[in-house]
C-alpha cells in the first residue's frame, strides 16, 4: 500500500473527500518528520514506535575500485514494530 492507496481507503472508511483525507494523513505524517527532525522520538502505541539513530563516521570501501573513502556520520530514522502489530502479523489478523 502507498500513500494514494492510504488516503483513498481512509476516505472510503470514513466517507470524507480525498482532500480532507490527504489533509488529514499530510498532518499525521508531517508531525511525525517534525518530531523526528527535531530529536524526539514518536511511540503509536500497539503500533511501533519511531526514533532517530545516530552512526558515527568510518572509513569504508569503495566496492568497484577498492579504494578507501570516509563515510560522513549521519542520522537515520528508526521504526520499532510495536507487540500488537508484531503479534498480529505473527497471527495473520488485522
Amino acid at each position: 500500500m502507498n500513500k494514494s492507496e492510504l488516503i483513498e481507503a481512509l476516505s472510503e472508511e470514513l466517507n470524507f473527500s480525498i482532500t480532507v483525507t490527504q489533509n488529514i494523513i499530510g498532518t499525521i505524517l508531517d508531525s511525525i518528520t517534525e518530531k523526528l527532525v527535531a530529536g524526539e522520538s514518536v511511540e503509536i502505541r500497539g503500533f511501533g514506535s519511531f526514533s532517530v539513530r545516530h552512526y558515527d563516521s568510518y572509513i569504508g570501501r569503495q566496492p568497484k575500485t577498492g579504494e578507501k573513502i570516509e563515510v560522513k556520520s549521519r542520522k537515520l530514522p528508526f521504526f520499532k514494530v510495536g507487540k500488537e502489530l508484531k503479534e498480529a502479523v505473527d497471527a495473520g489478523r488485522k
